[in-house]
């Protein structure tokens, strides 16, 4: 009894003086490996974290399938009418209080969902692995099944999130992927070619620049590189940014490359070269030129060789292959335009409510998950 007073007494006195005393806990003597240990054990958490997460989005995108599947069941083989669904809501929101989502517009989506993908082992495999939201984007945006799971596909390999994948819808992304005239063909591997082409598209959408028209390169690249996550985005995954007129110094010459990607996919540096005006032949033996130089200056030797990408203004498709022809570097030749035009057919645009209305109704089910 009295050694516990006089430990009690000393932990007090270290508390009085600002000093903090050791608990038994961080007092212990640690392996030198243990930092290591606990980053592992982390970083283990956070993936069965993950895995709650996205389990918790399949089994919920599932429910909804099967409600929606039920209930289109019913209307089909016994005649229920619309008001059920009014009834329904009702209820299931008085057996679960605790739940949201089963407000009749909600339920009126699964059924939509479930009468869209009538194969469950669709809804299993691809369409549970992106969420709730991002279904709905997909049934009011686009009426084509192929085009829903192409886009489906996307999202999940690139980690879109529904605002970016309905940005991509309405630039239709679809139709730009592997628009651009190019040599992959003849001048990279099958497998690198393929990649390429739906790596790089045609024409790249810079909505982000303004209402001002950009007339010079030098704006052009300002602008770029001040909004510079908007073009990472539009320049698609596995663009990583090295640096912006970089110097190389040949034969006491200096030349300024205008932007400078890595593409962690392609093994590759990227060499963008900017204009503001139409194609020109010439463009491309400047691109060859600097590729050349960062294959010999800058290139790892686990690193493959440069392509290059040439954003104009304005180009002659067969004018622009012609220049590409018998050129030994991998080159792409792409348009830019400065605003997104209205790219949705009129049978496609918005009769029924906006995603941020259908929230709403969803009552921060967002949140919960």
């Amino acid at each position: 009894m009295v050694h516990e007073n006089h430990e009690r007494k000393r932990r007090d006195n270290g508390k009085h003086k600002g000093v903090i005393m050791p608990t038994p806990a961080t007092s212990v003597e640690l392996p030198e490996n243990y930092a290591g240990f606990l980053s592992e054990i982390k970083e283990q958490i956070r993936k069965e974290r993950l895995k709650a997460v996205l389990s918790a989005n399949s089994a919920l995108v599932l429910m909804y399938w099967n409600i929606g599947q039920s209930i289109l069941n019913r209307q089909q083989n016994e005649g229920w009418g619309s008001k059920v669904i009014d009834r329904l809501s009702a209820d299931l929101r008085d057996a679960f209080p605790e739940m949201s989502g089963f407000s009749a517009r909600n339920l009126k989506y699964m059924r939509k969902f479930a009468e869209s993908w009538p194969e469950i082992s669709i809804v299993q495999e691809v369409l549970a692995q992106i969420s709730w939201y991002h279904n709905l984007a997909l049934l009011e945006k686009l009426k084509d099944e192929e085009l829903r799971l192409w886009y489906a596909r996307q999202s999940i390999e690139n980690g879109w999130s529904r605002n970016i994948l309905a940005i991509q819808i309405e630039s239709q992304l679809h139709n730009r992927i592997g628009q651009t005239a190019n040599n992959f063909e003849v001048t990279l591997p099958p497998c690198d070619s393929d990649m390429a082409n739906q790596i790089f598209k045609d024409p790249y959408l810079f909505d982000f620049l303004g209402t001002a028209e950009v007339r010079k390169e030098e704006e052009l690249e300002h602008k770029l590189i001040e909004h510079l996550e908007k073009f990472l985005l539009e320049l698609g995954q596995g663009f990583a940014f090295v640096g912006r007129q970089v110097h190389m110094e040949v034969g006491g010459d200096d030349f300024y490359i205008d932007l400078l990607f890595y593409h962690l996919k392609l093994r590759r540096y990227v060499v963008v070269e900017l204009k503001a005006g139409k194609f020109s032949p010439g463009h491309v033996s400047q691109l060859t030129m600097y590729m050349n130089i960062v294959d010999d200056m800058l290139r790892h030797p686990d690193d493959k060789t440069t392509i290059g990408l040439l954003l104009v203004k304005e180009k002659n498709h067969t004018v622009a292959k012609y220049a590409l022809a018998g050129n030994t570097k991998p080159i792409g030749v792409a348009e830019w335009e400065q605003q997104i035009t209205e790219s949705l057919p009129e049978d496609l645009k918005p009769s029924l409510p906006s995603i941020e209305e259908i929230e709403k109704e969803l009552d921060e089910e967002a949140e919960e998950l």
